[in-house]
């Protein structure tokens, strides 16, 4: 369904019209989300996680592209040249949609139409440069790239740092053997150093309770750590939805 989706986005743009079936299509969801207790060991939350880590690489790209091309553009505008790059801009952001949209469908179960094709008035070079540079689809698509790309980041940082510290945390009684017999430390050193006294203050996890109170933190985070992704997607979903879709 992801691929043939992604054609007929790809056709529309080419042929500059769309067929009957697609002129009616809405945004369908084509998955609801688990649970709360069930959301972390599930197939839909780590799509979300792989849509959130790789988004991070996709939008590098689409933005520097965007800015690139928008500063190249304004600060040759009183030239010929301006037009082109500009019109350039829009058709590579639509590009972008395109994926954005494909990555949005198979990642975060949420199918959203590609936009009405761009329209040419006029024939010839110039007709098509100018029907780009009026493209508000388009537009909508450079916009995208420009404001999700913070939020990209944001993204990638908060995911990564909920996943690492709650799993490390949870599974702590898997591992917790290593430290005493790689390392000589009783436990998971929490903290190490000296006083204006010149006495010695370390915490280790190492006794039973320790070592459950801090795994049953871990599960926590790891359950919170669901819902902050599925929130920070569901950003996604709204901004492809209103700067992507039709």
């Amino acid at each position: 369904m992801s691929s043939s989706r992604t054609m007929q986005d790809l056709a529309q743009d080419v042929l500059g019209g769309h067929g009957d079936g697609l002129s009616t299509a809405r945004v369908r969801r084509s998955e609801e989300p688990p649970p709360f207790w069930r959301a972390p060991f599930s197939a839909h939350h780590y799509r979300e996680v792989g849509y959130v880590l790789t988004g991070l690489p996709v939008a590098v790209v689409g933005f520097s592209v965007a800015i690139t091309l928008f500063s190249l553009g304004l600060g040759t505008f009183v030239t010929v040249l301006g037009l082109p790059v500009l019109a350039g801009l829009t058709a590579a952001a639509r590009g972008f949609g395109r994926l954005e949209r494909a990555r949005v469908r198979s990642m975060l179960a949420l199918d959203v139409p590609g936009p009405a094709p761009v329209r040419q008035v006029r024939p010839g070079t110039w007709g098509a440069i100018t029907a780009r540079m009026a493209d508000a689809a388009g537009w909508k698509a450079v916009l995208y790239q420009v404001l999700m790309f913070p939020w990209a980041v944001l993204g990638f940082v908060l995911t990564v740092v909920f996943q690492l510290l709650g799993w490390a945390m949870l599974l702590y009684p898997l591992y917790h053997w290593v430290f005493p017999t790689y390392v000589s430390w009783p436990g998971y050193r929490v903290f190490d150093y000296w006083d204006s006294g010149n006495v010695e203050h370390v915490y280790y996890i190492q006794g039973t309770g320790q070592i459950a109170a801090l795994s049953v933190a871990g599960l926590l985070i790891v359950l919170l750590g669901a819902q902050l992704v599925r929130g920070l997607t569901n950003v996604n979903r709204a901004a492809a939805q209103g700067l992507l879709g039709r």
